[in-house]
């Protein structure tokens, strides 16, 4: 299954994903405290590690729709909850490194 992952930067990067969490708390399977996530969903999941100063996602996905849906719906969220913030979310090919600590 494709992975990928992205470093949002930003000093808020607990509050944004906890707003991410919450909302998607209804729609599938989401455990998190304060600076992990996880959200499992029926087309993909996404692992989440909130640092002092980045939000560090880590997704997979089935190839196709399935992916380009879980691209869109963390990005697209991520940038409405993040307010005056306005988060872009850079999308990289690949998992992120071991050494930060997001595995999926």
């Amino acid at each position: 299954m494709p992975q990928f992952h992205a470093a949002v930067p930003t000093p808020r990067a607990s509050r944004n994903m906890t707003r991410l969490c919450k909302h998607f708390a209804h729609k599938g399977d989401v455990r998190f405290d304060e600076t992990h996530a996880q959200i499992d969903f029926t087309f993909g999941n996404c692992q989440m590690l909130a640092t002092p100063d980045h939000l560090l996602i880590n997704c997979q996905a089935e190839p196709g729709e399935a992916e380009k849906r879980l691209r869109f719906v963390i990005a697209d969220h991520l940038q409405r909850f993040s307010g005056e913030e306005a988060l872009q979310v850079d999308w990289q090919d690949g998992a992120l490194s071991p050494a930060v600590g997001v595995r999926l």
